[in-house]
């Protein structure tokens, strides 16, 4: 049985989830999609190769957008407290992006790189000694 490392959900409980891999990525992006859903400069999100179906429980609210990719993503939120929790994404659907702040403990989050830093804003200022992308990286 592995152990779960990382737990979290909305802000009601209504939406729970329990990673037991280390995350494959941990990143704060500035697309204009993470700003306005936000509400501020970028979105912080960890990254799981796990499904989402392996990691949530609870019923999302759902909202699909076309990202500066041009790959579909889906917001997962809770429909009770609105709590942004989670993304899928359909051209790769293994993979499961949490929201930083939906931890339990945020403090586990550990930036390792800025995406999408050509659409950032001169007063959303994030550690300089992040490694900043200009899109999203290549694998």
């Amino acid at each position: 049985m592995n152990k779960i490392t990382y737990t979290g959900g909305c802000a009601c409980g209504a939406i729970r989830y329990g990673a037991s891999t280390e995350p494959v990525s941990q990143n704060h992006c500035q697309c204009l999609d993470c700003q306005k859903r936000s509400g501020t400069g970028h979105g912080s999100y960890l990254s799981f190769m796990q499904p989402a179906a392996d990691l949530v429980t609870g019923q999302s609210s759902q909202w699909t957008v076309t990202a500066d990719s041009g790959n579909d993503k889906t917001h997962h939120f809770c429909p009770i407290c609105g709590t942004p929790v989670y993304l899928t994404f359909a051209a790769m659907p293994d993979l499961t992006a949490i929201h930083a702040t939906s931890l339990d403990d945020p403090r586990m989050f550990e930036p390792q790189a800025v995406t999408y830093a050509f659409r950032g804003h001169p007063w959303d200022v994030l550690d300089g000694a992040i490694p900043k992308f200009e899109k999203m990286p290549s694998a």
